[in-house]
């Protein structure tokens, strides 16, 4: 755990401001820039409420855990890699407030979910998603995805396109051309980040001193998949809107366009000022995309066309 004493004393107006935050509420928290993600380093997300339910769904050698909120709609949010469901604190009430059920999933040996020796997958991470809908009795979700999210939200689309209403799909790759080559430094957003993961995966795993071979499994899957053809994204048969951030760290822009170009009817949805991490770093610009998805999908069944957005909130 990151000692907070580490990080504020280094600078007075700096120490001045991680107090601030501290004494904000959830809803002045979304209102303060965290770009550089300084202060999710140092204190994660807004904390997640008490969930109305929360368990375990067995699934194919692993226990996935899940936590619903709130009544209405089911909308299931899939965190990135070496992150978990915490890292939605800021969507999350904004979800609810609005009227739907929130549902939150650790993904496979992710948080509080344990995972066995097989290699991971996103067909197997889909399998899990199901899994979890089975267990809390849901006919259809929207899903929303955030890097390795999105694409297990894409996965589990084409292998059950009935269960599910849509799929916001933000920050992520559909075949290993649409990353970019990625400079790793601590003293970065990426690199803050990470820290917070390896925090967290030490509070919260079962296995809290295996983060080395956990890093190792996932990052062997991102390097070759997943590995979708314009055929495939061709039958991908839900409403999808592509959603990239302007000063994303890992995803070719390129690359969100292609995807929704190909995917029928998909829209895309530009996020300005903000990198891969935005849920973090904007949250009500985040946000702001997430709920006009959500709202779009009553329209789901009328003709669409691809459009282009851009979302020009701070």
């Amino acid at each position: 755990m990151i000692h907070k004493r580490n990080v504020w004393g280094r600078d007075r107006k700096y120490n001045r401001k991680m107090k601030d935050f501290v004494s904000m509420t959830d809803r002045e928290r979304m209102e303060v820039f965290d770009d550089d993600l300084k202060k999710f380093e140092v204190f994660g997300a807004t904390p997640l409420p008490n969930p109305d339910t929360q368990g375990y769904a067995e699934n194919n050698g692993a226990r996935i855990w899940y936590a619903g909120y709130g009544s209405g709609f089911p909308v299931i949010l899939l965190h990135g890699g070496l992150g978990h469901s915490g890292n939605w604190g800021y969507q999350l009430p904004e979800l609810t407030g609005a009227g739907y059920r929130g549902i939150l999933v650790d993904s496979r040996g992710h948080g509080r979910s344990s995972r066995d020796g097989q290699p991971y997958s996103y067909e197997l991470m889909a399998s899990d998603v199901l899994a979890v809908m089975d267990v809390l009795h849901i006919d259809k979700a929207a899903l929303i995805g955030w890097s390795d999210g999105a694409c297990t939200s894409l996965v589990v689309a084409g292998k059950a396109p009935a269960r599910i209403a849509g799929v916001l799909f933000f920050a992520c790759n559909m075949d290993p051309s649409g990353v970019k080559e990625i400079i790793f430094e601590a003293d970065s957003a990426l690199g803050r980040c990470f820290a917070r993961h390896t925090n967290d995966y030490a509070q919260l795993s079962a296995t809290p001193d295996q983060f080395k071979a956990f890093v190792d499994a996932v990052s062997l899957m991102q390097k070759t998949q997943p590995n979708y053809s314009v055929d495939d994204l061709a039958e991908i048969s839900v409403p999808v809107t592509v959603v990239q951030s302007e000063n994303d760290e890992f995803i070719k822009g390129e690359h969100a366009a292609y995807l929704a170009r190909t995917i029928p009817h998909a829209e895309l949805v530009m996020l300005d000022g903000v990198s891969h991490f935005a849920p973090l770093q904007r949250p009500q610009k985040f946000n702001a995309a997430m709920l006009a998805f959500l709202r779009k999908l009553r329209l789901s069944s009328l003709p669409r066309v691809p459009t282009t957005q851009r979302m020009n909130t701070p």
